[in-house]
Parts: structure tokens; sequence; C-alpha cells
């Protein structure tokens, strides 16, 4: 057996919410919408990952989903631009990624990354 992809679900009664922040601001695809559930992400290959954390690292809280992009700056630029509040960083980390942490219309806490 191998697992093939991990998938984080956020539940909420107002999925269309998901679209600005998802599709618009970062910039994923819709793969998938049944009305009652809607699926973001891209068509390229992704890695399988799960984290599991005390912390989120330089004492931060524990980050709800990491998204690690190609460009930090304008991804950093299009969420203020969008009026989504930064609540940490940006900062480059010693463990050698940059990133910076914003909150989507959910709560979620989503660390924006990119690797140096």
């Amino acid at each position: 057996m191998k697992v093939k992809r991990i998938v984080a679900n956020i539940s909420t009664k107002d999925i269309a919410a998901a679209r600005r922040f998802y599709e618009d601001v970062l910039g994923l695809d819709l793969l998938m919408d049944h009305g009652w559930i809607a699926t973001y992400g891209t068509h390229e290959e992704a890695r399988v990952q799960i984290s599991f954390a005390t912390e989120g690292g330089s004492g931060t809280p524990v980050p709800d989903l990491s998204i690690e992009v190609d460009d930090l700056e304008a991804a950093l630029e299009r969420m203020k631009q969008a009026g989504f509040a930064v609540e940490y960083g940006p900062a480059d980390e010693p463990w050698g990624v940059r990133r910076f942490f914003v909150r989507d219309p959910f709560g979620k806490l989503v660390n924006i990354l990119v690797h140096a």
C-alpha cells in the first residue's frame, strides 16, 4: 500500500469564501466542485506530507496549513492587497525558509513559505 495524496479538509458553511483566498490570491485551481465541497490545488504532482508539531517554530503557534510558494514577496503583496492581515513575518528562519503567517477566511492560520 502507498499513500498517494493527503488533503486538508476545512469545515465551513460558506464554501465560496475559499475562492477569494485560495484561488484569487494564491492562484490555486478549482479542481473539484460538488456544491457541498470545493477542492483547490494544482494539476502538478504534489508530494505527500503531513506534519505534527508542538509549536510553529520561532515561538509561533502551530499553523493549520503550510503552503509553499515560488515567490514569497509576490504572495505577501497579494495578501496585503486583498486585505488579509499578516500575523507573523515575513521572517527568515534558521531552518532555511522565509515565511509569513496569515489567517484564511475561516480563521485557519496559514504558513506561507519559500525554501531559501
